[in-house]
């Protein structure tokens, strides 16, 4: 995300708010709720529709050019039965060619009505405009908020449980009907125990395990979770302690069956089927919106960092990645920098120094993981075109404490120098801040360089008795996956296995559509050969110079320089012991 330090703009600017979230604004909105569109102009079509025995059963929306947001007592449930608010629901339309599908996001007695109405959010536009859809509203009530033409108000008679969810044992509910339509009719039971991640040894054997109907199934806005879990446990046990950690005092009271559902559901049969179903994923979807204070996840369109922290911080409390110098912990690090117009093509690790520079901060601790947010505002604005994923990440230099070598001579540093930072000659990281006492001196002897104010490093004393008798390590952490976006839609290249030369893959969960309306996503993993020689210093900068506009960029390169969002990293060192 970029950042601005001072505008001129004052708060009733409203260009001032043009780049914030709508979720943002919506936190700290006060006052009326305003409609997407608060004066619909009935049409002819409408007003005889409403006559037709068809729409006996749906709810009146004489909706009134004011829509001011009143006080209602909603359930949570519908009385008698087992459904009710972020339910996945289908509504029954008697002379209607097909039901309708969507997520219960209201219950209650409306105003002007005696039965208990449901408010359903349709996963689907509607192409019949005879179809009484608002954006949440009723008669000048707005009781919940959605896209316009998504809401549709029923008696609570009209619905019953998604049939695309019904548990393949076949309890279900006595108002389910029977015919189940599964979802492809993939079979996808569940996993007990512990099952290791997917080892490939190579690209044939990778090719072996890809195809349509692999990964995690897509459906309604689930792409952010979808690769986000597909990245973070198909190939890589650096999650895995989510899996297994036993319930201690302060976890909610849902945490195993949250931890069961994750681990029995979806890892243990990606990694032993590498395949999950649509209706497994919801499950945890709807445990998740419940549960946590992150609301929508079973329908709206989410991002990877709303998920994570719904299901590491609020519900799995898991123990912070990164352990910061300035006293907090994150489970990922977003990068602020500002543009540097000499960066064309700038790589993951110049932004991550510049960062780490500009916020003069530390890690205390190479992390086992490390989850960094490229810089860009929402889903659209970028700061770069193009990034560069770097496949090693060196962080040596923003360890707090850690040895460090000298910039000049390469011995043992005991100064760093933040003035110093990209200004000497073949300097252009942390790496040219640290000195050791000798050339510390002699570089601050230049005048440029008089008004520098360095400061001395701790340096283990038992690493200072072993200096002089061996080199000074790097430290390195691997990366393993790129979640991209385009046009709001997640995927993910994951790299199957450890080393420079293990394969890569890439993963939609949407990748192809059987049927229109009501029909299911086809999720697909296919293989990237080139993905190696692309993320490399020299084929880098050669895919990059010959394509001088993105359309010219082979597809997976143009998704990996132009849309990643999120690069994850692993230490394989530090996670034996984690």
């Amino acid at each position: 995300m970029e950042t601005q330090s001072t505008s001129s703009l004052s708060p009733s600017d409203t260009s001032l708010y043009n780049n914030i979230p709508l979720t943002v604004l919506e936190l700290f909105a006060s006052g009326p709720s305003v409609p997407y569109n608060c004066t619909p102009n009935a049409s002819p079509e409408y007003a005889n529709a409403r006559d037709s025995p068809v729409y006996d059963n749906l709810v009146d929306i004489d909706t009134p050019a004011e829509v001011d947001l009143v006080k209602y007592t909603p359930l949570q449930d519908i009385p008698d039965t087992a459904l009710g608010v972020g339910s996945m629901v289908e509504v029954s339309i008697p002379e209607a060619s097909e039901n309708l599908y969507g997520v219960i996001r209201w219950i209650g007695t409306a105003q002007g009505r005696k039965q208990i109405m449901v408010g359903v959010e349709l996963e689907e536009d509607q192409d019949d405009r005879t179809l009484p859809t608002t954006n949440g509203t009723y008669k000048g009530v707005r009781y919940f908020k959605c896209h316009d033409g998504r809401a549709l108000f029923v008696t609570s008679d009209r619905c019953c449980t998604d049939r695309r969810f019904i548990e393949l044992d076949g309890k279900a509910a006595a108002n389910i009907p029977t015919d189940s339509k599964m979802f492809g009719q993939v079979e996808c039971p569940s996993v007990p125990g512990a099952v290791a991640p997917l080892k490939i040894k190579s690209l044939e054997e990778l090719e072996e395990n890809c195809g349509k109907f692999k990964g995690i199934q897509g459906h309604h806005n689930s792409c952010y979770l979808d690769a986000t879990l597909f990245a973070m446990f198909t190939f890589t046990p650096v999650f895995d302690s989510l899996l297994f950690r036993p319930p201690e005092a302060d976890d909610i009271p849902n945490y195993m069956e949250v931890q069961k559902v994750l681990r029995e559901e979806i890892v243990n049969p990606l990694r032993k089927n590498v395949f999950v179903r649509a209706d497994r994923v919801m499950k945890l979807r709807q445990l998740l919106d419940k549960l946590s204070s992150v609301s929508g996840l079973t329908s709206e369109e989410k991002d990877p960092e709303e998920f994570l922290n719904s299901l590491l911080a609020q519900i799995m409390r898991a123990e912070p990645f990164l352990k910061l110098s300035s006293g907090q912990d994150a489970y990922f690090y977003q990068l602020f920098v500002e543009k540097d117009e000499r960066l064309c093509f700038p790589t993951v690790q110049q932004l991550f120094e510049q960062s780490f520079h500009s916020s003069d901060i530390k890690l205390k601790e190479v992390p086992s993981c490390l989850i960094i947010q490229m810089p860009r505002f929402g889903k659209n604005f970028k700061m770069y075109p193009r990034i560069l994923p770097s496949q090693l990440l060196d962080v040596t230099d923003i360890i707090e404490d850690s040895p460090r070598q000298c910039s000049v001579c390469g011995k043992l540093a005991e100064y760093e120098c933040r003035d110093c930072y990209g200004v000497l000659q073949g300097g252009v990281g942390l790496e040219s801040t640290a000195f050791c006492l000798k050339c510390c001196d002699t570089v601050h002897m230049h005048a440029r360089r008089t008004n520098h104010t360095p400061k001395k490093l701790s340096v283990p004393q038992d690493f200072r008795i072993m200096a002089d008798h061996m080199n000074v390590p790097r430290l390195y952490m691997e990366l393993f996956a790129v979640v991209c976006i385009e046009t709001s839609h997640y995927v993910a290249f994951v790299k199957a296995g450890s080393g420079p030369d293990a394969p890569w893959c890439f993963f939609d969960s949407m990748a192809d559509r059987k049927g229109e309306k009501n029909g299911y996503n086809i999720p697909e993993m296919i293989t990237v050969p080139d993905l190696p020689l692309w993320l490399s210093e020299e084929g880098a900068r050669v895919v990059n110079e010959t394509s001088t506009n993105d359309k010219m960029l082979p597809e997976h390169a143009k998704r990996l320089f132009c849309d990643a969002y999120m690069c994850m990293y692993q230490s394989t060192d530090v996670m034996m012991y984690r």
